[in-house]
């Protein structure tokens, strides 16, 4: 659970410099990744020489940082299905099948268009990363608090099975 909640803070959190460093400083994409390396690459020299001074020894092999040949598999499989769900699904829309899809896709293009006339596009993504991370946190809390609520229960009828 804390995972989970440690996930979405490190997503905002990392959304939050990308909005600040695209929309406020007027800043592209690659600015943005080159000052993402340049911080990365001074702050692992920093490192590298604090633990020389420290007499510690770092794995600098490549080989001991690639993830395994499953994880690759999962990721590529859960892009798959994520990519053919959406397909599908615009396809139906398209195709006129289904009325009410269709027009509930034309009302969300719609409104996305009118937002995105009103709003820069590093505003519209930067908002739709807020209220995804917000989702998470609450299905999150939502879960452990059911969690809570059912290990709660079990031991009040302990309690009662005692007395």
């Amino acid at each position: 659970m804390k995972n989970e909640v440690g996930k979405s803070v490190i997503v905002i959190t990392c959304g939050s410099l990308v909005y600040y460093h695209c929309a406020f400083r007027n800043s592209s994409l690659l600015s943005l990744l080159s000052d993402v390396l340049i911080v990365l690459l001074c702050s692992l020299a920093i490192l590298g020489l604090l633990f020389r001074q420290l007499n510690i020894s770092v794995p600098v092999d490549p080989l001991e940082w690639q993830i395994s040949q499953d994880s690759a598999n999962s990721i590529a499989a859960c892009l798959a299905n994520t990519i053919g769900a959406a397909e599908s699904v615009l396809r139906v829309a398209a195709t006129g099948h289904d009325k009410r899809l269709f027009l509930k896709m034309v009302i969300c293009l719609y409104i996305l268009s009118g937002v995105g006339r009103l709003l820069p596009g590093v505003t519209v993504a930067y908002a739709g990363l807020c209220l995804f991370c917000f989702y998470m946190l609450a299905e999150n809390l939502q879960s452990s608090n059911s969690c809570n609520l059912r290990f709660f229960r079990s031991g009040t009828a302990a309690e009662q099975d005692n007395l």
